[in-house]
């Protein structure tokens, strides 16, 4: 019986799509679900990665005791490694997914620190107060699992990312069955994937894709084919593999994530590619183009994919021709659609065909997925995750719909600390959570302040003044100079430079007529003449920053 309650405390992916991370807490045992990343918004210059918060869980480090991933996509594990550097414990996964972090933790030269625990399905692990159950269930890449997590206060399930596909091209379909044995044992709260949740309908099984594929290959039988898609979806490169094999033409994969996931995936027997199909690279030459197929990554836009660094005509071995074929299979993620558009226009413009519609499947659940799923488990309390608000409000209303009270239902925000039994459950407070940035090999050492400033710069530009003054005395030697750069182009300005050079000249003479010493009244001095100027005389505001030199 339970003398406590459940903490769940979601530290990332709710109000938006990417790094995935909740805590489970009961008294002195804490797991997670999950430890993800997600991409940098448009705002975030120079950003690589954000990563989760886990101030809560450094706090929280002696109850912590284990990591449980769901499936190998980098806003599930890419996270892992930052976060395992602070937090050294057990990570349980099924073997795909396994594979996939030990490619990541090998690249942090840190596999022989961190203990990975390949889990199959219907087996349970015994943490602390806690033990979890992996089932199977479909994704966009293979071994996915939703999590029975059984509690002193109750059984939760978490589905991680899922659909239901009754055809997969590997492996078994989702093990609807055990969704229904525990539904009928008694569920206290389902997590349940909303991305899709705004879609009518059910999501199409993956093996549809095979047969647009198999239909683009039999009409253009005279053209090079380049497919781009998630380096992740491992059976989409499978049926493209199968296409190719069955027209007789060669395959060449391409893209750095997109060969270390394949070579794991076929390593571990969850591809299968034909003998004398593969070829490298450098022989694609030796083939007439009818016989080739180019396998790249970039369907999103990124711009250092090959995608992009083809279209751009940036490739060293692969160079757009006018009879290519070039098929986008993904469909884009939200705020990727500029950027889509962009290799688009830029691949047509160089004589390409491209086909950028029909070729791809959601891994997601629609909302009839998503109520087959609630009508099995039929769950006390619907804790909708996985996606914007709007996302987890389609899902509540999906969840209300059958039969789920409104009271039960709760759209949580990051860092909430939901605390739940049989007999009650409500948001009790809120831990601290923010976005971590990862940029070059810097976690966390860029903070609002300096993207604040860094948009400064790119909106606005710099200006320099260099003054040299004579030790002891005060007295200026030399300058004030100007330096400007991202503010106008100085060539074309010389009068607004020398006008500017002028104001400044008197400026620091009033300060030494006025015996002004102190180097910080002298740059506010120049800052707020100088920038009175440019605003004056531009209307911009470029960051001015004042050096003082001592001679």
């Amino acid at each position: 019986m339970a003398d406590s309650k459940l903490k769940i405390i979601p530290l990332g992916g709710l109000e938006q799509i990417g790094m995935n991370i909740t805590v489970f807490e009961y008294e002195d045992s804490i797991i997670v679900v999950d430890c993800g990343l997600s991409f940098p918004e448009d705002d975030m210059l120079g950003i690589d990665l954000v990563i989760p918060d886990i101030s809560y869980l450094k706090d929280n480090i002696d109850k912590v005791k284990g990591f449980f991933i769901t499936h190998g996509h980098e806003d599930h594990i890419g996270a892992i490694p930052y976060v395992l550097r602070e937090i050294n414990v057990p990570i349980y996964a099924t073997k795909l997914t396994i594979g996939i972090i030990d490619n990541k933790l090998k690249e942090h030269d840190m596999l022989r620190t961190v203990k990975r625990k390949v889990v199959r399905y219907g087996q349970h692990i015994n943490l602390g107060c806690f033990r979890v159950e992996f089932i199977k269930t479909n994704h966009s890449i293979q071994d996915a699992a939703a999590l029975a997590i059984y509690s002193p206060a109750g059984v939760v399930i978490h589905t991680g990312d899922f659909k239901v596909d009754y055809t997969p091209v590997f492996g078994d379909t989702i093990d609807l069955q055990r969704f229904g044995e525990l539904g009928k044992k008694g569920v206290l709260a389902l997590l349940c994937d909303s991305t899709n949740a705004e879609r009518a309908g059910f999501t199409m099984s993956e093996k549809t894709v095979g047969k647009a594929l198999d239909t683009i290959f039999a009409d253009h039988k005279k053209n090079r084919i380049i497919i781009s898609t998630f380096a992740s979806n491992v059976d989409r490169v499978q049926q493209i593999i199968n296409c190719a094999y069955n027209y007789g033409r060669k395959v060449v994969i391409e893209g750095r994530s997109m060969v270390s996931i394949i070579s794991t995936a076929s390593e571990l027997g969850y591809i299968h590619i034909p003998e004398h199909t593969l070829i490298d690279i450098e022989k694609l030459k030796d083939y007439p183009d009818e016989m080739t197929v180019l396998i790249t990554t970039g369907s999103q836009g990124e711009s250092m994919a090959a995608l992009s660094r083809i279209a751009s005509g940036m490739h060293r071995k692969v160079a757009v021709k006018p009879n290519d074929l070039i098929v986008l299979s993904s469909s884009p993620i939200p705020g990727n659609e500029k950027a889509i558009t962009k290799i688009i226009n830029e691949l047509s413009m160089k004589g390409a065909e491209v086909i950028f519609q029909d070729v791809h499947v959601s891994g997601h659940a629609c909302a009839e997925d998503i109520k087959l799923i609630y009508s099995l488990v039929r769950p006390k309390y619907a804790i909708p995750v996985h996606g914007e608000y709007k996302h987890l409000k389609a899902q509540a209303k999906i969840a209300e719909e059958l039969g789920v009270l409104k009271e039960n239902i709760f759209l949580m925000f990051s860092g909430d600390i939901l605390e739940l039994d049989e007999d009650s459950a409500k948001i009790t407070g809120k831990v601290h959570v923010s976005d971590v940035m990862v940029d070059g090999l810097g976690v966390g050492d860029v903070g609002n302040i300096v993207l604040r400033d860094r948009q400064h710069l790119a909106e606005e530009g710099i200006i320099i003044v260099v003054l040299t003054l004579e030790a002891g005395s005060g007295m200026a030697l030399a300058g004030p100079d100007i330096v400007s750069r991202g503010f106008v182009y100085v060539r074309g300005s010389e009068s607004l430079m020398e006008e500017a050079k002028h104001l400044l000249n008197g400026t620091v003479e009033s300060c030494m007529d006025k015996h002004i010493t102190d180097w910080g009244r002298i740059k506010a001095e120049i800052k707020d003449t100088l920038g009175e100027f440019v605003w004056k005389e531009t209307k911009r505001r470029p960051m001015i920053i004042p050096i003082i030199m001592e001679v």
